[in-house]
């Protein structure tokens, strides 16, 4: 059950973050969950602090899936 709402949180934060930024995250909803597992690694790195659900520091996971989503974003802009 762990993994599941991991994947779920993960997705959660992938999407808000895209929403955010006004972005769509390549890959739909793997992608939004993609971002967001990535995103809190990123954020885990950087910060350390706000409320955990999963294993996942909301606030630091939502800031790096934010950078994340900036950079592929630039990335596919570049590309095009």
């Amino acid at each position: 059950m762990g993994f599941i709402l991991y994947l779920i949180i993960g997705g959660i934060i992938g999407w808000l973050a895209g929403l955010i930024l006004g972005k769509d995250v390549p890959g739909g909803i793997i992608g939004n969950i993609i971002a967001g597992i990535i995103g809190a690694w990123i954020g885990g790195m950087l910060f350390s602090f706000g409320p955990v659900i999963a294993d996942i520091q909301i606030i630091p996971a939502l800031i790096g899936a934010i950078i994340l989503i900036f950079i592929v974003s630039l990335i596919m802009k570049a590309l095009r």
